[in-house]
């Protein structure tokens, strides 16, 4: 079957989202990224069925991972993909994705390369599957979660979604 099939297949398929901002700063009044998360998802029609911040440190954001890998079909984080001492969030959910997707990473860095040349390679966006869902971990930045979700992630998250539940029948 193509991926046309597949895409046409899969376009009415329902999609519950979570996102949380991974952040030692950040306030639900000043996330930017994760309310621009939240609303492009909205605008694409998907269910949001949490919304959270949490702190730079690998147990949080491996505790928040585990409790929503439960009720949500996609996971989107945002923030903590750098290269500083605090920046934790692609080691602690790359330790845990069954299936990693490394397309992802590489397509986002190229697209940012084009946006913002060679500081691209300090991202390490990453996409993979754990527990039946499907994990997206993104810069922080609001024009790096814009680039992500606008030119990778809506395009592809029905068919994605599509792909793990046809899998359970």
């Amino acid at each position: 079957m193509s991926t046309t099939e597949h895409e046409r297949l899969s376009r009415d398929t329902p999609v519950r989202c979570a996102v949380v901002t991974v952040s030692d700063t950040r306030t639900d009044e000043d996330d930017r990224s994760g309310h621009r998360i939240v609303s492009l998802l909205a605008d694409g029609g998907h269910e949001i069925v949490a919304k959270h911040i949490v702190k730079d440190e690998p147990e949080q954001i491996v505790l928040m991972l585990d409790n929503l890998a439960v009720g949500a079909d996609v996971i989107i984080f945002n923030g903590g993909t750098g290269i500083s001492k605090r920046d934790s969030t692609f080691e602690a959910i790359s330790a845990k994705l069954e299936k990693v997707l490394p397309g992802f990473g590489e397509l986002f860095r190229m697209l940012s390369y084009e946006e913002i040349g060679p500081a691209s390679m300090l991202s390490r966006a990453t996409a993979g599957v754990f527990r039946d869902t499907i994990i997206f971990s993104t810069p922080g930045s609001t024009n790096a979660v814009g680039l992500a979700m606008e030119k990778l992630i809506l395009p592809q998250l029905k068919h994605l979604v599509w792909e793990i539940l046809r899998q359970q029948r």
